[in-house]
């Protein structure tokens, strides 16, 4: 049996153990962007790395508010995730060419939400192939780039094309 280490979980694992796991998109905002691996902050929302990827690349949009639905949103609140998920997959695109895209929110425990009280949307690039041997044969996901190294390459390229789609309007 091979052993892969991911000792940064760690932190996460001994406050869900404890109870004390607070919300994660609320935590951040209290946080230096490259603390927090925030890409962006809007007026409505953020965008921020997921700390434990799916993919490489994987980031997700969530309301600066602690809400738990989309349905309890402002009309602002949902035009502004619009504007920001069609920046992030143009620099998404820019930066990794990916294949495609895994774009949805998981809204409560029993659709699989992580952080079911602070709905958020992730945007996951995916690559043919991308799902290798490792998954299959040993339930485990390789990822090839470090979360800091991607965030220090995709926050400039996200902010220029923020900057692009406001021009546009």
């Amino acid at each position: 049996m091979k052993y892969i280490f991911t000792p940064w979980r760690w932190k996460y694992i001994r406050k869900a153990m404890k109870g004390e796991e607070s919300c994660i998109f609320c935590e951040a905002q209290k946080k230096s962007d490259e603390e927090a691996f925030i890409l962006y902050r809007g007026k409505y929302n953020l965008i921020i790395m997921n700390i434990y990827p799916y993919n490489n690349g994987h980031i997700m949009i969530a309301p600066l508010q602690h809400l738990a639905s989309p349905e309890d949103a402002s009309e602002g609140l949902l035009l502004e995730i619009g504007f920001l998920l069609q920046a992030s997959l143009k620099a998404l695109r820019k930066l990794f060419s990916p294949h495609g895209f895994n774009v949805g929110m998981n809204i409560g425990r029993s659709a699989g939400a992580g952080v079911e009280d602070h709905f958020h949307l992730h945007i996951v690039p995916r690559w043919e192939g991308d799902s290798n041997f490792m998954a299959v044969f040993a339930d485990s996901k390789v990822i090839a780039l470090d979360v800091s190294r991607v965030y220090r390459m995709l926050k400039p390229v996200l902010e220029k094309e923020i900057k692009n789609l406001t021009k546009a309007d």
